[in-house]
């Protein structure tokens, strides 16, 4: 066999996983997106009149900056699915692959807060 349909099947077959592994994760990134959005509501509302001063143009880079970066973060889930969609244990993984994203987004809610209580909560004023 020649190297380039050796090279071309590989790209085939790194596609095809790329593609199932989109299949699965990215619709859930709104989901996730929208837990993140959520709590960080919540603080907002729950705290109003401390993130008053807030309300302003100057915080909008560095918050768009903070979703990118939990973005980022959430695309990482591919360095682990796609090497195991290519594994022998590709069935089980398929199965179980929720409890990473439900894991992932816990601990992301985790460092919002976090993130918000420690950083962002007392620069305010």
């Amino acid at each position: 066999m020649s190297s380039q349909t050796l090279s071309g099947n590989n790209d085939s077959n790194f596609r095809e996983l790329l593609s199932a592994s989109a299949r699965f994760w990215e619709p859930r990134r709104i989901l996730y997106n929208f837990f993140l959005l959520a709590t960080c509501a919540i603080w907002f509302t729950a705290s109003w009149p401390h993130f008053r001063p807030a309300l302003h143009l100057t915080y909008l880079l560095p918050l768009l900056v903070l979703a990118l970066h939990a973005n980022l973060c959430y695309s990482a889930a591919y360095l682990i699915d796609l090497p195991l969609l290519g594994s022998s244990i590709r069935s089980s993984w398929l199965s179980r692959r929720r409890i990473l994203w439900i894991a992932g987004t816990l601990l992301a809610l985790v460092l919002a807060n976090y993130w918000i209580a420690d950083e962002i909560y007392p620069d305010v004023r």
